[in-house]
């Protein structure tokens, strides 16, 4: 991954180290953040045009108030978003490639964001945090339950997870006052 140049100079050669090591921490950093970002947009346009589309069938029973099951056929989404990141993993660190890496990982924490998010905080899948003063949890939680307010899959809204319309954020600041 780096290379030291041979020369006579121990001083040289360290610092050539650590600027290049810093270089590509600083990159593989700022692909991270980018990946984690891009992911948002990534779910919002498969959330509206797949999972709201053709992908309904396996969509639907997560919209639907009836059978109180752990599991979803919605849950097979998963699966979906975990395999690109694991072939980063894979061909990342097989290719001691940082980049592919870091775009697994951003891929990585979006879905455990997700999970957390949407699963825990939102779905109540696990019985805890829930009860949230914090502004922009009220919000997200509200963006969702608008969403779900729509028990088919045309007319939705509020599409994305972590980023929603503006309207939601104006409302949660007036609940608290």
């Amino acid at each position: 991954m780096f290379r030291i140049v041979q020369d006579n100079h121990k001083t040289n050669r360290v610092l050539f180290f650590i600027t290049n090591h810093t270089n590509h921490m600083l990159l593989n950093t700022i692909v991270f953040l980018l990946t984690f970002l891009l992911m948002e947009a990534v779910a919002w346009l498969a959330h509206r045009f797949l999972m709201h589309g053709f992908l309904w069938y396996l969509h639907e029973d997560h919209h639907l108030k009836g059978e109180d099951t752990f599991f979803e056929k919605n849950d097979t989404f998963f699966l979906v978003f975990s395999i690109p990141s694991f072939l980063c993993f894979l061909f990342g660190a097989y290719r001691d490639n940082g980049i592919l890496l870091s775009i697994g990982t951003g891929i990585a924490a979006y879905g455990l964001c997700y999970f957390l998010v949407h699963d825990i905080f939102i779905h109540q899948r696990f019985k805890i945090f829930r009860n949230s003063n914090n502004r922009y949890l009220r919000a997200v939680r509200r963006a969702h339950k608008m969403h779900h307010k729509h028990l088919g899959k045309h007319d939705g809204e509020s599409f994305g997870m972590l980023f929603f319309p503006i309207k939601y954020w104006v409302n949660s600041k007036q609940s608290i006052e």
